[in-house]
């Protein structure tokens, strides 16, 4: 199971001058088990904060957070996640970067390399396990971000833009390799991204925000069947309707 349930969340924060600044305004939605859903929207309108709150790294200041029924209060085992910076340990090799948590749920040493290497080959990455960080492209490191995120079995992987720092060849192959990773896998995946052209090829709903505040614009349905193909008529026509309601929202800010 990996349904996930947001009632009514508000954030703010207070800045500087004593004011106080909104960022979260009464949003609520529902993501499906097993479900795809992207999260668009412009700089500054709450997606980070978001995932935050929904991986239990900040706490909600109004509302709740559910998943599979159960109110979730700070972090859960249940929830992976995977930054933008790759946040791997440049000390430690590929296999030992990606069977770190298991480390730390003090996991015994052979169990743990063999569900890393499980991992390792699900992305792909088996022949360079003893190569460290700084030997690999930022795609690969991506990817064994990825892999530790997974070993644990997450039900709800949570990606908060994984693949905004990366050229646009090596961006469009992982977006293939993470839907495939999701369809072996079975996991729901909440992605947070700028991109429409991304949103549109990877998600089965589109979650829109206002610009700050954070409020539910609009939610898509994406009906195009996978594999998606960016050139066709159909993939133009949902882009730019997604890119129609961005550009008609950012206007009446």
């Amino acid at each position: 199971m990996g349904k996930l349930e947001i009632r009514d969340l508000n954030q703010s924060f207070l800045r500087d001058d004593g004011s106080n600044l909104v960022v979260l305004d009464h949003l609520s939605f529902e993501v499906r088990d097993k479900e795809f859903v992207c999260i668009l929207g412009s700089s500054g309108c709450g997606k980070t904060t978001l995932l935050r709150l929904i991986a239990g790294l900040d706490a909600a200041q109004a509302g709740s957070i559910f998943l599979d029924g159960e109110e979730m209060k700070g972090q859960n085992p249940k929830v992976g996640m995977v930054f933008q910076e790759y946040s791997l340990f440049p000390w430690r090799t590929v296999i030992d970067n990606i069977a770190f948590g298991l480390e730390m749920k003090g996991i015994p040493r052979d169990e743990r390399y063999r569900i890393a290497g499980q991992y390792l080959d699900l992305v792909n990455l088996s022949p360079f396990r003893n190569s460290y960080p700084s030997e690999l492209s930022g795609g690969m490191r991506q990817r064994v971000a990825v892999a530790r995120a997974l070993t644990l079995d997450p039900v709800l992987l949570l990606m908060d833009e994984p693949f905004g720092a990366l050229d646009a060849q090596t961006r469009n192959m992982l977006q293939k390799e993470l839907l495939d990773i999701q369809e072996k896998t079975k996991k729901t995946i909440v992605f947070i991204t700028h991109s429409v052209d991304e949103a549109v090829y990877m998600s089965d709903r589109i979650i829109v925000l206002t610009p700050r505040p954070g409020r539910i614009c609009r939610i898509f349905d994406v009906p195009l069947a996978r594999p998606r193909d960016r050139t066709s008529v159909e993939f133009a026509q949902v882009r730019r309707e997604v890119l129609d309601l961005i550009n008609q929202n950012s206007s009446i800010q």
